[in-house]
């Protein structure tokens, strides 16, 4: 068991009744921090007797913004601060983007991208008074690279990294720290729960090209790795814009980031001359 924090914290952890942020809320409240866990099924019950006290559970839909908004109102209210927001309610869209419904797509960015905004908008409200606090952005390891069948998946964690970019640099002068966590595999129920496009037939052999790579190549840790990665990143003074959880990511990160760079080089030519500074034309005076 971790040794108590030098000053308990108090924690709004979305999505924390199963997964990343069920063990991240197990891990808080056992060094004596207090969390309000908030989730479509969140209840105090499912945590030890010992650590209830602690708990504020709030029944809560991401997507529903005003929802969003009274959810963190009650833990301000409950607490009297709050001291870390993780955004990490998700789920994942699998299929090939050709494959996705209108409906599909748009609930995939329901919930990842907006609903990670009205959080991370209702923590800024609070956290931007209180002159401190730290907000952590459950991103993936499918934002550092878009690969076959994870499109939608990924679009929807590419767009809540740049979101989270541009609020980091906005929150700073605040005093509010922004961090994005890029896990790798974890056995959480992300991948049993996850929705799936019905399979067009001229994609078979690529999907079977696919599975065979994952069966090969799937690495999975415990979820509490990552928990306790995390209690790590909110105890240092500095903690970074970005940080991958587990040597996938890790390996992912530079390897996608080197391929990147090449890319620009080689092309550096056509990239410059595609420049040259001109008077504004009279027609978009």
């Amino acid at each position: 068991m971790r040794q108590p924090s030098p000053s308990p914290r108090t924690w709004f952890i979305t999505g924390a009744s199963r997964g990343l942020g069920r063990a991240l809320a197990l891990a808080a409240l056992e060094r004596g921090d207090s969390v309000a866990v908030a989730a479509r099924s969140a209840t105090a019950d499912t945590f030890a007797a010992e650590h209830r006290d602690r708990v504020l559970a709030r029944s809560l839909d991401v997507t529903d913004k005003s929802a969003v908004d009274a959810a963190m109102a009650a833990a301000v209210a409950h607490f009297g601060r709050l001291d870390v927001v993780v955004n990490n309610a998700g789920n994942m869209s699998m299929g090939m983007i050709e494959e996705f419904t209108e409906e599909q797509a748009r609930a995939q960015l329901e919930v990842n991208f907006f609903g990670a905004l009205w959080v991370s908008q209702a923590a800024m409200s609070h956290l931007r008074r209180q002159g401190s606090g730290h907000i952590l952005q459950i991103s993936s390891i499918a934002a550092l690279g878009a690969f076959p069948s994870t499109g939608m998946y990924s679009a929807s964690k590419f767009a809540l990294e740049g979101m989270s970019e541009a609020l980091a640099m906005e929150a700073a002068s605040f005093g509010v720290k922004v961090t994005i966590v890029q896990p790798g595999g974890f056995w959480t129920d992300l991948y049993t729960n996850m929705v799936s496009t019905s399979p067009a037939e001229p994609y078979a052999p690529l999907r079977a090209e696919l599975e065979r790579q994952w069966a090969e190549g799937s690495v999975d840790s415990d979820p509490r790795l990552a928990a306790e990665a995390m209690l790590t990143l909110v105890d240092n003074e500095a903690p970074p814009l970005r940080l991958a959880l587990g040597s996938m990511a890790y390996d992912l990160a530079h390897a996608v980031s080197r391929q990147r760079i090449d890319t620009w080089a080689a092309w550096e030519q056509v990239s410059r001359a595609a420049e040259h500074a001109v008077p504004q034309p009279e027609a978009v005076r």
